[in-house]
């Protein structure tokens, strides 16, 4: 299961990197919800769009990809970098991802992604 859920991680970042809108509506589960960066929500057709309102990714990776299984659902936690505009203004960097996966008939599917800040702990 682990490798079906990290290819399906795998095909996100690309179809987001593509700026592919028609590849994540695959990818994505009914009733999907999405946190961006800065705390907005986002339903499944409002993430959808968000190429055509003037978001371009030029780079999209996730990186230290960790699944974490439960039955019919999985968390992955990891780091988002990605290199993106909207509207023309720099919203680049490095964010903790945690991506909810669920198994819908014999498909994998994105049911939530909540991106936020990524700060190191004081040591």
């Amino acid at each position: 299961m682990s490798a079906e859920v990290l290819d399906l991680v795998t095909r996100w970042a690309a179809a987001e990197q593509a700026n592919d809108a028609q590849a994540l509506d695959a990818l994505l589960a009914d009733g999907f919800v999405g946190v961006g960066p800065l705390g907005f929500v986002l339903t499944r057709e409002q993430w959808l769009v968000r190429f055509d309102n003037g978001l371009v990714n030029n780079a999209f990776v996730v990186e230290e990809p960790q699944v974490h299984e439960h039955g019919a659902a999985a968390v992955v936690v990891g780091v988002d970098a990605q290199q993106t505009t909207f509207g023309g203004r720099d919203n680049s960097g490095r964010f903790r991802l945690t991506l909810s996966a669920v198994r819908q008939e014999t498909a994998w599917k994105i049911a939530s992604i909540h991106l936020g800040p990524l700060q190191q702990l004081a040591g």
